[in-house]
């Protein structure tokens, strides 16, 4: 049996083109320090883990970066494509039939957050990592998924986890723990102030 796939969603870390509402906030270059610190953070740490494959998935399309800052140099990337998160979302979940994704702004996303996901898969159809605005940090699908799980879905906003789930009715659902995301400079406040 192959093991199980996690994708960590990422943008190429290049300045004015990563984390544009904190940078709006907290200026290009330090929403670029911060984006660069919290991938390698959680990052490598994840793709060194042996229980599981690890894909890079990264935005946009044929940036340059070099990503061995981030994650060991064998670590496998691919091409998100075109379309909304959801779209990109569901194009790379579908590669294998049980996978978690996660995003890269997620500074206490920890290798045990993944372990505990697919256990939770192991009984259901899907799990989410909701965050604390409203959205989800993780999504994991196993098998029995919908044929659109994303449709509708209004991203960025507080009802991006419950238009989600919306499309999983009848589904065995899992939710992990709540984290916090870092959006804007509020978030990040929030975030270093957290005991």
């Amino acid at each position: 049996m192959s093991r199980p796939v996690v994708i960590l969603f990422t943008r190429a870390p290049r300045l004015g083109a990563v984390k544009r509402r904190l940078a709006a906030e907290i200026g290009d270059r330090a929403a670029l320090r911060f984006h660069c610190a919290t991938l390698a953070a959680i990052a490598r740490p994840i793709a060194r883990d042996r229980r599981w494959t690890t894909l890079l998935a990264t935005t946009p399309r044929g940036a340059r970066a070099d990503w061995s800052r981030f994650v060991p140099r064998a670590t496998p990337r691919i091409d998100q494509g075109r379309g909304d998160l959801g779209v990109r979302m569901a194009r790379c979940l579908a590669r294998a039939p049980r996978a978690v994704l996660a995003g890269s702004d997620i500074p206490a996303l920890r290798p045990a957050d993944i372990a505990a996901a697919f256990r939770a898969l192991g009984r259901a159809d899907a799990v989410f990592g909701p965050a604390a605005d409203g959205g989800y940090w993780l999504v994991g699908l196993g098998p029995r998924r919908p044929a659109r799980p994303f449709a509708g879905v209004r991203w960025s906003s507080d009802q991006a986890l419950a238009d989600t789930l919306g499309n999983f009715r009848g589904r065995r659902v899992a939710l992990l723990r709540t984290l916090q995301d870092v959006d804007t400079a509020e978030d990040l406040a929030m975030l270093n102030t957290t005991p």
